[in-house]
C-alpha cells in the first residue's frame, strides 16, 4: 500500500460492480486523484481490491497524526475493510476510548482509523455516531460492498457516478471528469439552478451524469450496482426535535454558552496551529475569543483579516474593529490588503478553481491565501452564526412575504395573470419578483426563493435555450425542491423554518461548497465551529425565547470576556471584497458589470466555454 495519511483530503474510488464491466482503469484512478492535489499536497495513495474490481485513491493534507501511521487508503487489521475519508472526526477521543475500553487496539492516533473499527462494529449504523465533517467510503471484502456517507450539514462534498457498469465517486465534479471516462453532457437542472440560485442545488450539478451524494445520506453498492441514497439524519428534523424540548428562560444564556464553548474546544483538535477568520462581526470575533478560552496561548492565536483600499474610511473597512477585537484576545492579527491588481491576477485561476459555478466566494479565496502565506493549515470561521441566530433579513422577510401571499397565491391562475400583466406593461423585466409574490409569495419555500432567488423563471426566457429551460425546470421542481429537501419535517416555527431553509439552501449549496473549493485551492482546512449538529441541538432549544437581536447578543457573551459593545453595535455589511466596483470599472473584462446577476452570468458562461460542450 502506498503511504498516503489523513484527514482533510481528496477521496476518489470506482467500482466495477456489473460482471461484465472491465476492471478499472489504473490510469483513470490516478488521473482523478492527482487532479486534486491542491486538497492534498502532502502525500497520496492507492488500493485495489484482490481481483482489481475496486479501487481507491486519496490525496493527502496532514492535519493529524502527520506519521506514516495515518495513512489512506487504510486497512483494517483483518484486511476486511479499506476506508478512504476526508473530513474530522471532532469526538474521536470519546469513542476511541469507548472502543479501546471493549478491547480494541489501535495502530494510530488518527481518527480515520476509528472508522473502520466502528463499522466493523455497527456497521452503517455507524454514521449516527460521528460528530464532525466527513465525507468517506469504506470497501468491506466480505460482501463485495462500498459505503459512502456525508455529514448532515454537507461540509465535505462527495460526487458519484454510475454508467450502469463502474460506480465512480471524488471529492470534486472536475475530478471526475478528469479521469476521462465520464460524460460531459450537461445537466439542465443544474444550468437552470444556478441561474435561479447563483449556485448549482444539489443534488444537481453541472454534469448529468454526475450527482453529489445529498449531505446527510449515507449510500451502498454492492455487485447489482447502487442503492439509492438514503437519509440518516435531516437539520429540519433535528430543530423540530430541539424545539420540542425547550430549556426554561433562566437558562437560555448557559445553554448557548455551553454549546459554543463545547463546540470550539473539539473543532481546535489538530497536530498543527488553528487560526481564525477575523472580520468585524460578532460570530468571527466571539470565536477567536473563545478560541483563547480553549487555552490557545498568546503568541500562537492568530487571526487573519482581510484589508481593501476601497473600503478604508467606510463602514465596509473590516480592519480597524478587528484589530480591536484581536487586541483584546490576544492574537496575532495578520492584515492581507487585497488589490485590484491583484483580483485581475486572481480572477482567471479562481474562475478555474471553482469545481461547480458560483457567485460567491471570492472573499474566502483571499483570506485562504492569506492564512495559507502565513503558515496555516487550519482555520476556523464564523460561517453559520447568522443561519442560527437569524441573522438575515430573510428572517423577518419569508415569514412576513408567506403571510401576506397565503390567501392571494391560493387563486388558481393569479401567479400567470400577474405575469401576462406585468409583461404587457412592461414591467416583466424591472420588478421580476414583485411580479412572482402572486406565484411564489404564498409557501415558507417559494418566499424564501423570492428572497434568495437570482433570476425569476420567466426571466431566463431570454437567457437559456427553449429546450434546456423547460427540462432543467421539469427536473429541478424548484420550490418543490426547496420544500422538500430544508422543510420535511416541518420544524413548526417560523425562526426554525428559516434557519433550515437558509442552512440546507443557501449555506449547503453556496457558502460551504465555496468554503470547500477555496479552501482547498490553498491546501487549508475551513473549520465552522458554528456549523455542527450540537451546537444544532442546543440552539434549536432557544430559538422560542430568542426576541430579534438576541441571538447575536448570546454568541457575543459567550466568551469569558464579551465582545467589546462597539463590535455587537455595529451594522451588519457582511465578509465581503469590492468586487463589484473592480468588474464595474471593466478590471477583468467589459463585458462584466456590477450586479451579481451579471457576475453570475459571466462565471457561467466561463464555466461552459471551459469545461462543458454547447448548451444550445
Amino acid at each position: 500500500r502506498v503511504q498516503s495519511g489523513a484527514n482533510m483530503c481528496g477521496i476518489n474510488g470506482i467500482y466495477a460492480y456489473n460482471p461484465a464491466a472491465g476492471a478499472p482503469d489504473e490510469r483513470e484512478v490516478l488521473a482523478t486523484r492527482d487532479a486534486m492535489r491542491a486538497r492534498g499536497p502532502d502525500g497520496c495513495g492507492a488500493w485495489w481490491s484482490s481481483d482489481r474490481r475496486a479501487a481507491l485513491g486519496h490525496r493527502r493534507l496532514a492535519i493529524q497524526d502527520l506519521s506514516e501511521r495515518g495513512a489512506q487508503p487504510m486497512a483494517s487489521e483483518s484486511g476486511r475493510l479499506v476506508v478512504t475519508f476526508n473530513g474530522e472526526i471532532y469526538n474521536y477521543p470519546a469513542l476511541r476510548a469507548e472502543l479501546e475500553g471493549e478491547g480494541v487496539r489501535f495502530w494510530s492516533t488518527s481518527d480515520t482509523e476509528v472508522l473502520l473499527h466502528l463499522y466493523e462494529r455497527e456497521g452503517e449504523a455507524m454514521v449516527h455516531r460521528l460528530r464532525g465533517m466527513f465525507a468517506f467510503a469504506i470497501w468491506d471484502a466480505r460482501d463485495q460492498s462500498l459505503f459512502l456517507a456525508r455529514d448532515p450539514y454537507g461540509i465535505k462534498p462527495l460526487y458519484t457516478s454510475d454508467d450502469g457498469w463502474h460506480f465512480r465517486f471524488a471529492s470534486q465534479v472536475r475530478a471526475l471528469v478528469a479521469g476521462g471516462r465520464v460524460s460531459r453532457d450537461p445537466e439542465p437542472a443544474g444550468v437552470v439552478g444556478f441561474h435561479l440560485w447563483g449556485s448549482v442545488p444539489e443534488p444537481f450539478t453541472m454534469y448529468r451524469a454526475i450527482r453529489s451524494l445529498p449531505a446527510g445520506h449515507t449510500q451502498r453498492v454492492d455487485s447489482t450496482g447502487p442503492e439509492v441514497p438514503r437519509a440518516y439524519v435531516s437539520i429540519a428534523g433535528i430543530l423540530r426535535d430541539a424545539m420540542r424540548r425547550p430549556v426554561p428562560d433562566g437558562e437560555v444564556k448557559a445553554t448557548a454558552e455551553r454549546a459554543l464553548r463545547e463546540s470550539v474546544a473539539v473543532h481546535l483538535l489538530s497536530d498543527v496551529p488553528v487560526g481564525v477568520f477575523l472580520s468585524a462581526g460578532v460570530d468571527s470575533g466571539a470565536l477567536l475569543g473563545l478560541v483563547r478560552d480553549a487555552g490557545q496561548k498568546r503568541g500562537e492565536l492568530h487571526a487573519v483579516t482581510l484589508g481593501f483600499n476601497e473600503f478604508r474610511g467606510t463602514p465596509n473597512d473590516e480592519v480597524p474593529l478587528a484589530a480591536t477585537v484581536a487586541a483584546c484576545y490576544g492574537a496575532r492579527h495578520h492584515v492581507r490588503l487585497v488589490s485590484a491588481d491583484e483580483f485581475r491576477r486572481d480572477l482567471p485561476t479562481i474562475l478555474d478553481a471553482m469545481d461547480q459555478p458560483s457567485i460567491d466566494g471570492i472573499n474566502t479565496w483571499f483570506v485562504s491565501k492569506a492564512a495559507r502565506e502565513v503558515g496555516l493549515k487550519v482555520a476556523l470561521s464564523g460561517l453559520g452564526g447568522d443561519e442560527l441566530v437569524g441573522g438575515y433579513p430573510s428572517f423577518r422577510d419569508v415569514p412576513r412575504w408567506r403571510g401576506w401571499m397565503r390567501i392571494p397565491a391560493a387563486v388558481p391562475g393569479l401567479g400567470a395573470a400577474v405575469r401576462r400583466m406585468g409583461r404587457a406593461v412592461g414591467a416583466m423585466y424591472r420588478v421580476p419578483k414583485a411580479l412572482g409574490l402572486a406565484e411564489f409569495g404564498g409557501t415558507y419555500a417559494g418566499a424564501y426563493y423570492l428572497r434568495r432567488g437570482l433570476f425569476m423563471p420567466f426571466e431566463l426566457e431570454t437567457k437559456l435555450a427553449p429546450d434546456i429551460l423547460r427540462e432543467g425546470l421539469r427536473r429541478l421542481r424548484n420550490v418543490e425542491r426547496v420544500a422538500n429537501t430544508a422543510l420535511h419535517p416541518d420544524p413548526g416555527e417560523d425562526h426554525a423554518r428559516v434557519t433550515a431553509l437558509e442552512s440546507v439552501w443557501y449555506m449547503r449549496n453556496q457558502l460551504l461548497r465555496d468554503a470547500d473549493w477555496a479552501g482547498m485551492a490553498h491546501s487549508l482546512e475551513i473549520r465552522t465551529p458554528l456549523v455542527d449538529v450540537e451546537v444544532l441541538r442546543a440552539f434549536g432549544t432557544i430559538m422560542g425565547s430568542m426576541a430579534p437581536g438576541r441571538g447575536k447578543q448570546l454568541i457575543a457573551e459567550a466568551p469569558s470576556l464579551a465582545l467589546p459593545a462597539t463590535i455587537v453595535r455595529r451594522a451588519k455589511t457582511g465578509f465581503s471584497v469590492p468586487a463589484a466596483s473592480w468588474l464595474a470599472e471593466g478590471v477583468q473584462s467589459p463585458s462584466l458589470g456590477a450586479s451579481s446577476r451579471q457576475w453570475g452570468e459571466s462565471i457561467f458562461t466561463h464555466h461552459q466555454a471551459s469545461r462543458m460542450p454547447a448548451l444550445a
